[in-house]
């Protein structure tokens, strides 16, 4: 009878930490939603970010290949992601794909806040045929890029394969990440950039899912991690 007892008080204890702990993680992603807005003379932006989604997407740059690459970040990544661009792509797709780029770094600044329990890395090799492309990266806020894509073909349909890089450079600028993008191998362009885009997703969700052994703390020995 005793050791029923203490079986029973052991149980009504875990419960109990599983409520704290549901309520908490609850909490933390109930707030882990951004909302930016981005007006140029050249671009108007509009994205909606939630963290902590199921991979719902409604996005729409007018670039068609950026749109499939940003689907692939919500699909992959399970972030609820809505897009709204509006450009000058009657001129070429630089500012347009650019600035997606800063607006989408800076919804995962706003919606990561401090940063607090998260994992921080994230890690991932994705395959598509005969691509693989490895990416890893640090939510440290201290922007970086390294990117070893080799792609052979100037364009992926319309859209101009030099416009990848730039959208990284404008993404960590702006979320204040370290990213490391390392083609394994591969020879179609298509192929690469969306093994690239999938292996980035999944790292990203890596990074941002939250580490229930953290309890709410920042990931840093130095107790805070820079967040714009």
């Amino acid at each position: 009878m005793a050791y029923q007892a203490k079986l029973f008080m052991l149980m009504q204890v875990i419960a109990l930490m599983e409520c704290k702990l549901q309520f908490k993680q609850s909490k933390m992603s109930s707030s882990r939603q951004a909302e930016i807005k981005r007006k140029t003379n050249e671009t108007d932006i509009s994205i909606f970010l939630n963290i902590d989604g199921n991979g719902i997407s409604e996005i729409d740059t007018g670039i068609p290949f950026l749109d499939h690459m940003l689907h692939q970040i919500s699909s992959h990544g399970l972030f609820d992601l809505k897009i709204r661009a509006i450009g000058d792509t009657h001129i070429d797709d630089h500012h347009t794909n650019e600035d997606v780029g800063i607006a989408l770094g800076k919804a995962f600044t706003k919606a990561l806040g401090e940063r607090k329990g998260i994992n921080r890395f994230g890690h991932f090799f994705a395959p598509l045929d005969e691509a693989l492309v490895q990416v890893t990266l640090d939510c440290s806020g201290r922007p970086h890029l390294s990117y070893d894509l080799k792609l052979k073909a100037p364009r992926i349909g319309n859209y101009d394969t030099e416009l990848v890089r730039e959208f990284f450079i404008a993404f960590v600028n702006n979320s204040g990440i370290t990213l490391h993008i390392n083609q394994i191998q591969g020879t179609n362009s298509h192929h690469i950039v969306e093994a690239c885009f999938k292996a980035f997703s999944r790292a990203m969700r890596m990074a941002s899912e939250i580490d229930i052994r953290r309890s709410g703390t920042i990931p840093s020995s130095k107790g805070m991690l820079e967040s714009d």
